[in-house]
C-alpha cells in the first residue's frame, strides 16, 4: 500500500545528497530513492508496497552494525530474492557469495516461493532458471 510516500521522500532528499537528478519523480517512478550518506555511502532506500515487502519487513531483525548503532538487516533469503530479482551482474555476484556463507542454512523453498511470484510479475522467467542453477551448484 502506498501512503504518505512524498512526505518520506522530501524528509529523506532534506537530510541526504541524491544520486540522482529529479530523484523525487525517480522515486516515484522506480519505487527506490538514491542517497548518498555523508560518509560517501551509497544508500537505496526502497519505497515497499508489495506483499513480499511487508514479509520482509516482518522477517528482519536487528544488527548491532557498531557500539550503539543498531540496524534493522533483512534476512539472508529475502536478501537473495531482492538481488536475483534485480539481476544484475553485480547481483548475482552477491548471490553466489551469500549461497556460499549460507550453505545449509537458507530456507530454499521460501526464496523459490517468493522469487517465482516477483519473476511472474516482472515477466522473467530467467530469473527462476539462473537461481535454479546457482543453488544446485552449491549443494
Amino acid at each position: 500500500m502506498f501512503v504518505d510516500e512524498d512526505k518520506y521522500i522530501d524528509m529523506l532528499l532534506a537530510r541526504f545528497k541524491s544520486r540522482v537528478t529529479n530523484a523525487k519523480e525517480f522515486a516515484q517512478t522506480y519505487r527506490v530513492l538514491l542517497l548518498t550518506a555523508s560518509n560517501g555511502m551509497a544508500v537505496d532506500i526502497s519505497l515497499g508496497g508489495m506483499p513480499f515487502e511487508q514479509q520482509m519487513i516482518e522477517r528482519s531483525s536487528m544488527f548491532e552494525f557498531e557500539e550503539g548503532y543498531d540496524l534493522r538487516t533483512c534476512s539472508a533469503e529475502d536478501l537473495i530474492v531482492l538481488k536475483a530479482f534485480a539481476a544484475r551482474d553485480k547481483d548475482w555476484a552477491d548471490v553466489s557469495s551469500i549461497l556460499q556463507r549460507q550453505k545449509g542454512k537458507l530456507d530454499i523453498e521460501y526464496i523459490y516461493a517468493n522469487l517465482q511470484q516477483l519473476c511472474e510479475w516482472k515477466d522473467a522467467p530467467e530469473i527462476m532458471t539462473k537461481i535454479n542453477q546457482m543453488i544446485d551448484s552449491t549443494k
